[in-house]
């Protein structure tokens, strides 16, 4: 029941917080224009304009950057058993900042030309995914040979250091103008998504999220401890498959679009190990 009743707030904070953020700002929108926007599609060319093109697709990149980075911070907390494990432990956004800083600093030519096309937001993104990607492979590899999640994680992070060596030697060398342009991206930014981008953001999150849904029951088992779910007729080797696989798509799509924003993910902390309620609970509200 407490369970119920704080979804629920949190649902009506959600709509309270998105309709505020839509209606502030430079451009004073009040509430009948959103309705007016909504049913009778009436309202004003630059208003229009300032909804679709800037203010609606940030407020959905927010809601989903936040589920996404939320459900995979469970998974890697849950996984590891380690509250302060984040969705980012596997070096996956230090995967998808090393494809991105590949790109801006180690093409610096090449990005400039491609640049007056206008295809830039779109070779960021997929540098950023390839990047993840990459990391993704490395770690499988390594969880085929080694069982113990512990040594995966110390790995984690030690690719992740290795990693963000390499880019800050890209950065050295880097000219002034690309590099600008990386530290930009590296702060993170929820509003840089265009309207055509969050009809490729959005599905790809959801797939992760419907992924992360198969593995419920299994995290579940795997809060009772490994050998408790072994036991129980787990399967250890698909079940953090399908995590990494998930926890992948999710943070690395994030770190893609958004650029390096994965603290959100550490705060599910306080459901998985505080006793709250189970992983079960969390997504059925049982």
């Amino acid at each position: 029941m407490r369970v119920r009743i704080l979804f629920l707030i949190s649902i009506l904070l959600l709509i309270f917080f998105s309709f505020f953020d839509i209606t502030t700002g430079t451009a004073k929108i009040s509430v009948d224009d959103i309705f007016a926007f909504l049913f009778r599609n009436d309202l004003s060319q630059t208003h229009y304009i300032i909804l679709t093109e800037f203010r609606i697709p940030k407020v959905f990149t927010a809601i989903f950057a936040g589920a996404a980075l939320s459900v995979a911070g469970l998974q890697m907390q849950t996984i590891f058993g380690n509250p302060l494990a984040g969705p980012y432990v596997l070096g996956i956004s230090s995967g998808a900042s090393l494809g991105v800083a590949l790109l801006l600093l180690g093409t610096s030519g090449m990005f400039g030309l491609v640049m007056l096309y206008g295809l830039s937001n779109w070779l960021i993104i997929f540098a950023g995914w390839l990047g993840a990607a990459l990391v993704l492979l490395l770690i499988f590899l390594v969880s085929v040979r080694v069982n113990d999640v512990m040594t995966i994680l110390i790995l984690g992070v030690l690719f992740g250091s290795a990693i963000s060596a390499v880019i800050s030697i890209l950065q050295y060398f880097g000219d002034a103008q690309n590099l600008k342009i990386f530290v930009i991206w590296t702060m993170g930014s929820v509003s840089g998504i265009s309207k055509e981008q969050l009809f490729i953001f959005v599905p790809v999150i959801s797939v992760g999220l419907l992924l992360s849904g198969f593995s419920v029951k299994k995290l579940d088992l795997l809060l009772l401890g490994e050998e408790y779910a072994k036991t129980s007729g787990l399967n250890l080797f698909s079940t953090r498959l399908l995590i990494f696989a998930s926890t992948s798509l999710l943070a690395g799509s994030i770190t893609a679009f958004c650029g390096p924003i994965g603290f959100i993910g550490i705060v599910v902390n306080v459901i998985c190990f505080n006793g709250f309620c189970s992983v079960h609970q969390l997504f059925t509200l049982d």
